[in-house]
């Protein structure tokens, strides 16, 4: 088991939980009320800084109910934050672009949250073949 050090920018959001058995992703709440008109950006504050254990980075996304629910696109589409984003006034933020006029209110769970180890260091080794079955397509279809 990992342990993640959390400071808390403020006591209006619930705290952080794994709920183990429902899934492996930990919700990220809202830390202020934003309203935002369509068209507009802000970096919404979630109201935590974490030190992460080394060796390890967080990927955030957004709820699958953001857009429906809220109307906001988080626009770098996936965030990773290392364990050198640490100190003190690290606090982590969802990057939201409003599609329609929108407000979202102190502790509504926008994003979520994973760990994973960073990738492995790799080498890339050409070759002319790769053994495989050419299945003539694009992507996991195979249609074009």
């Amino acid at each position: 088991m990992e342990t993640i050090r959390i400071r808390y920018f403020t006591d209006r959001i619930d705290r952080l939980a794994y709920i183990d058995g429902k899934s492996d992703w930990i919700d990220l709440r809202a830390a202020e009320d934003v309203e935002l008109k369509a068209g507009q950006f802000k970096l919404i504050p979630l109201g935590v800084a974490m030190k992460l254990p080394d060796g390890y980075e967080a990927h955030v996304v957004p709820r699958s109910s953001t857009f429906r629910n809220f109307g906001i696109l988080q626009t770098n589409h996936f965030g990773i934050i290392d364990e050198t984003y640490c100190g003190d006034g690290d606090q982590w933020c969802f990057p939201a672009l409003a599609v329609r006029d929108t407000k979202i209110c102190c502790n509504d769970r926008i994003c979520q949250f994973r760990i994973m180890k960073h990738q492995p260091v790799i080498r890339f080794e050409e070759t002319e073949h790769l053994d495989g079955e050419n299945r003539g397509g694009f992507g996991s279809t195979g249609v074009r």
